[in-house]
């Protein structure tokens, strides 16, 4: 018998993922190591200058909970729209969000101005983020992976971050975790976390008794409500 917690990190992964998007595009993160190591000599013009969000392109790869989670949360910031997805959503789902569907994963992928991954790990998707995908970026977009590690081939990362193909990536998941890649974490235009996701006291909680409700029902001879059932 194999039970989980659906759902219960749905908001928190979003408000991580929106997080990531706002640190990698304002630069805030490479700012604030600056202040802290004490080379920051005063404000300037043209100092420290980073990209709004406000009329940009959004790719969302995978529009399930998550994904649908960080589009509501996209479009306060005035952020455009677009997914790819296994299945098209309904229109009833599209319509709120203004979300645009487009079924070709690389025509998406060259037309946003930054990219993030919501869908699980596979055998298919290992990788989907490789250095021929990388290279369809955009020069200058940004790169958000709150979902999986392996979805992002980290090498070929590592040169598209390097030689300014792309403008800075966010991750919040590696390959090898907990071992990440000590060049990833060299780059200044890098925001990494250490799988902060679902890192909350309600979220944590809440799965935890879900747990418990899951364990008691067995216990008393019914089915768990969040059973995984074989596919």
């Amino acid at each position: 018998m194999v039970t989980n917690t659906p759902s219960l990190f749905t908001d928190d992964t979003a408000d991580l993922t929106l997080a990531l998007i706002i640190f990698v595009s304002r630069r805030f993160w490479s700012s604030g190591q600056l202040l802290r190591a004490g080379g920051w000599d005063g404000w300037r013009p043209s100092g420290l200058l980073g990209n709004n969000l406000h009329g940009k392109r959004l790719g969302i790869v995978g529009m399930g909970r998550i994904g649908q989670a960080v589009a509501q949360r996209a479009r306060a910031f005035g952020l455009e729209i677009i997914y790819n997805n296994r299945n098209r959503l309904p229109e009833a789902i599209e319509q709120p969000l203004a979300a645009r569907y487009e079924p070709e994963l690389d025509r998406l992928v060259a037309q946003a101005d930054i990219l993030t991954l919501h869908c699980p790990a596979a055998d298919d998707t290992r990788h989907l983020m490789d250095a021929r995908r990388l290279g369809l970026m955009k020069r200058g977009s940004f790169l958000i992976n709150t979902g999986r590690g392996g979805l992002v081939d980290e090498e070929a990362l590592i040169i598209t971050l390097s030689d300014g193909h792309l403008g800075g990536a966010g991750l919040d998941v590696f390959a090898n975790e907990p071992h990440v890649n000590p060049r990833l974490l060299e780059l200044p235009n890098l925001v990494a976390l250490p799988h902060l996701g679902s890192a909350t006291h309600e979220g944590r909680e809440a799965a935890g008794l879900r747990v418990v409700a899951n364990i008691c029902t067995w216990a008393e001879g019914h089915r768990p409500p969040d059973q995984v059932l074989p596919t």
